[in-house]
């Protein structure tokens, strides 16, 4: 069995991610390809917290510059993580992965609130970990949410799972032409506003030495190729 190169790591999927190839709603084969991938990087060793978006229900800022109250948007968009928590919990436990949700709205019935010292005490004990409904708090990204849930549970390594193969200086679903970074400084990534997360999340990362890898979440055994120390994606440290 080959050894991981990581203990715990925190894995941070868009919202848009578990839409597929639709705007918007739920495919459940992306779900149960995302559950697959954790699974077989599980069988590793590591420790897999997750912390999902809901942008492909639900995005608050967009209401907002049409009108919505902004907190009121994003208390929306919360709920939608939830949702989509709940859906992958059902993806994992399917896939015969022990998994537990915690949101960090209390949600009595559905869902565990969020609890430091328990969410490690489960990752410890072999459970995926679904961290939802962001920091709690409007205002901020599911992204500031990954990185404060990682460094609260002290994971070795943030993985952010996005539709590309990692950062580069412009978008190269439109620009062929886009120079790909294999590695970057918190710095530079601040500095070149490359757009790959916001400037909270990334000097929050960087103030607390959280190493970041952004990799395509439909590269086949990336999440496995990454715990195990090959050089996939951009790394950001």
């Amino acid at each position: 069995m080959p050894e991981a190169k990581y203990n715990r790591v925190l894995l941070k999927f868009s919202g848009e991610a578990v839409a597929g190839d639709d705007d918007h709603g739920i495919d459940p084969k992306i779900l149960d390809q995302m559950a697959q991938s954790v699974k077989v990087s599980k069988e590793l060793g590591v420790q897999i917290g997750v912390v999902i978006g809901g942008g492909n229900l639900f995005r608050g800022e967009k209401l907002n510059k049409a009108g919505m109250d902004r907190v009121a948007g994003d208390h929306m968009g919360m709920l939608a993580t939830v949702m989509n928590g709940i859906a992958l919990r059902d993806s994992l436990e399917r896939a015969g992965v022990k998994t537990r949700v915690m949101s960090a709205i209390s949600i009595s019935g559905l869902v565990e609130h969020y609890d430091r010292r328990l969410a490690i005490q489960l990752l410890n004990d072999g459970f995926v970990v679904i961290f939802t409904a962001g920091t709690g708090n409007p205002f901020f990204t599911t992204d500031t949410a990954g990185c404060l849930r990682a460094i609260e549970t002290q994971s070795d390594l943030m993985l952010k799972a996005t539709r590309v193969d990692g950062v580069y200086d412009s978008d190269p679903l439109t620009n062929p032409n886009a120079t790909f970074y294999s590695e970057l400084t918190f710095d530079e990534a601040i500095v070149k506003n490359l757009k790959v997360m916001d400037a909270t999340s990334l000097t929050l990362a960087r103030d607390h030495g959280l190493p970041i890898k952004v990799f395509n979440v439909n590269t086949k055994d990336g999440l496995k190729d990454i715990i195990l120390g090959k050089n996939l994606g951009t790394l950001i440290s």
